[in-house]
Formats: structure tokens, C-alpha cells, sequence
């Protein structure tokens, strides 16, 4: 007979045991804070998510964009999480915070996520006017109690040299601005048009933007290359998922164009399953959220699968997977939807491309 001693032992055991093996079947999708980024001209991650996040496993990168390839090979995560480039409480001493050198990675911040942000090289540059826009995306709508901007001073090599304090100019400052006052206000957060001049310049240099957010001391850095000389930057205005591909050059992964029609929504939402890529061993699917007669303050999507759930990683929703099926509920920025407005999440699946069966339920 078991002594009580060894019976609470062994009860303690399996109770840890089952927590533990329930924790593995929840899926934290990347963005996991969702905060916010440069989106024109295109920050070093963001830029390297918008040309190849659908394509990220193309040995293509290697020589059409090796800047890219090698933070993609240092660390994928900083591009998936693109939007989480900050620290905290440095309370607005961002020089003595960040060293010189490390300017583009916030300081070696989050574990050395960012690290290959600060790693000199041939990024690819846009081309920008004297007279330009910095377009910066908020999709937890923080707001901003200040963004500067600034652009390295002439003789700035950023293809030879890593930023330095130094080398920076201040061109523009933005005071305390909430975000129902940002620029943009669309369905998955904010975004802001910064107006930014400069007199006399061309060729390669690096525009440099700090966005303090107005939540807890939140600072952001961002690292755009810029080329002067051209007519201007444009301005994205959805940067909700992967953005698509170079078109230019060809990939050994089989792209697949999207259904773009959307079924009529008979309930609070309708949900529609899209494989966007593939490869071997593996594919991306997309899911898009369309909201019904009545806006919706939150959404959850049901992805029933045939066998196994293949799902391995998701940006914009949280998954929770059991056996063949996984729950997709919204994130901080995408889950109140105006009536008929839509959303999309993004995921990357093992095996070959299954199709699941897609429902999706929200709270009015």
C-alpha cells in the first residue's frame, strides 16, 4: 500500500505533467505584442517581411537580397515579429541606452533578436525625394507622445558603416499626438504621414525614426535605407500580413493566387481559407475575416482539419491547436471589425497543403 507522502507525490506528477503537455498544444502567433513599425520608407525588417515573407524559405533571397538573407538565416523571428522592435523605460536617454553601433537593433534589444539589423551591408534601398514621407504603423494604437526623425549626415556609408549617434540629423520632431489624431485610421490600427525635408541631398543614406509610445515607456527604433534622387517614397496603407512577393525573379516554390471572392456573411462573421505558397515540406495559408451586418468586437475562427493539424506558425491571431483542430482567435489590433469590413491572418503549414473545414463565430 502507497504511503499518503507518495501518493501526493505522484498526484503532483501527473497534474505538472498534463499542464506541461497542455501548454505545447497552445501556439503563440508571431507578432506576439503587435505594436508597430516604419512601413514607408520600409524599416531593414520591415522591408525584408514585405519582399519575403511569403517566399521566406526561396534560396532566391541569397543573391537577389543577401542583406536579407542573412537576418532571415540570424534570426527569422525578427521578421515575423517586425512590429516589436522596442525597449522599455529608457525614459527618453535613448543615447546613453543604445551604444553606437547598435542603433538599428534598439540596443541588441529582446535577447538579440534584431541583431542583423545593425550588420552594414547593401539593404535594399528606397528611393526618396528631398521632400519625403515617413509612414509609421501603430497596430495596437498606442499613439505617440513623440517621434523624431532624422537622416545621417552627408558621407554616410550605410553599405561600409553601422550607425552612430553622430552621424544622425534631427529633421523632424512630432509632439504628443493620440492616436485617434493619426493620419490613417484603419481596421487593424493606425498609421501616421510624417512630411520630412532635407536640401541638397542624393544618393545612399539612412533615415532614422524614434517613435516614443504613449504606453508604459515604450521606445521604438527603426532603420530605413534611402536612396535621394528619387520622387518620393510611396505609402503602404494595410500592413496587416505578408505582402507579397519580388515579382521579378522566379522561385522553385509554387505560388497560388488566393481566392479573392468572399461568400455572403449569413452570420455574426464568415471566415475563407486561401494557401497563398508552397514548397516542399511545407506551405502558407492565409484566413480572411469578413465581419457580418453588425460590426464585431472580437472574432474567433474554427480550422477543422482531415488528420493532424498542420499548422506550425501564425502572424495576426493567437492558435490554439488539438488534434485536428485549431482555434484562431483575434489579436489586440484586428478583432473589432466594422460591419462588412475584413481582416486577414497568416500561417505557415507542414506536409502538403490540406484544406480545412473554416467557421467563425464573434461577439457583437
Amino acid at each position: 500500500m502507497l504511503k499518503p507522502v507518495r501518493v501526493k507525490f505522484l498526484i503532483s506528477a501527473v497534474v505538472a505533467a498534463l499542464a506541461a503537455s497542455m501548454a505545447v498544444l497552445v501556439v503563440h502567433s508571431g507578432p506576439a505584442a503587435a505594436h508597430g513599425n516604419v512601413v514607408s520608407p520600409a524599416s531593414r525588417n520591415y522591408g525584408c517581411f514585405e519582399r519575403w515573407g511569403s517566399r521566406f524559405q526561396d534560396p532566391a533571397m541569397a543573391t537577389e537580397d543577401p542583406m536579407c538573407w542573412q537576418a532571415w538565416q540570424a534570426d527569422p523571428n525578427a521578421m515575423w515579429n517586425w512590429n516589436g522592435l522596442y525597449r522599455e523605460g529608457v525614459a527618453g536617454r535613448h543615447e546613453t541606452a543604445i551604444p553606437d553601433g547598435q542603433l538599428c537593433s534598439g540596443g541588441h534589444t529582446e535577447s538579440g533578436r534584431y541583431n542583423a539589423m545593425d550588420v552594414p551591408g547593401d539593404w535594399k534601398a528606397t528611393s526618396i525625394g528631398n521632400s519625403f514621407t515617413v509612414s509609421l504603423f501603430d497596430g495596437a494604437r498606442h499613439g505617440a507622445d513623440y517621434i523624431r526623425v532624422y537622416v545621417s549626415r552627408p558621407g554616410f556609408n550605410p553599405v561600409t558603416t553601422a550607425l552612430k549617434w553622430s552621424d544622425l540629423e534631427l529633421v523632424k520632431t512630432v509632439p504628443n499626438t493620440p492616436a485617434a489624431q493619426w493620419t490613417r485610421q484603419l481596421s487593424n490600427g493606425v498609421q501616421i504621414d510624417i512630411p520630412a525635408n532635407v536640401s541638397g541631398r542624393s544618393g545612399r543614406a539612412m533615415v532614422y525614426t524614434i517613435w516614443q509610445a504613449s504606453h508604459s515607456d515604450q521606445s521604438y527604433y527603426f532603420c530605413s535605407d534611402v536612396t535621394f534622387g528619387g520622387t518620393g517614397s510611396p505609402s503602404p496603407s494595410n500592413p496587416s500580413s505578408p505582402s507579397p512577393s519580388n515579382p521579378s525573379s522566379p522561385s522553385p516554390s509554387t505560388s497560388v493566387s488566393p481566392s479573392t471572392s468572399t461568400p455572403p456573411v449569413t452570420g455574426s462573421c464568415a471566415a475563407t481559407h486561401a494557401v497563398t505558397s508552397q514548397w516542399s515540406g511545407g506551405y502558407q495559408g492565409e484566413i480572411k475575416v469578413t465581419a457580418g451586418s453588425a460590426a464585431i468586437k472580437s472574432w474567433t475562427v474554427t480550422l477543422t482539419y482531415p488528420g493532424t493539424a498542420p499548422v506550425a506558425q501564425a502572424w495576426n491571431a493567437t492558435l490554439t491547436t488539438s488534434g485536428n483542430t485549431v482555434q484562431a482567435t483575434n489579436v489586440s489590433y484586428n478583432g473589432s471589425l466594422a460591419a462588412g469590413a475584413g481582416t486577414t491572418f497568416g500561417f505557415l503549414g507542414s506536409g502538403t497543403a490540406a484544406t480545412p473545414t473554416v467557421t467563425c463565430a464573434a461577439s457583437i
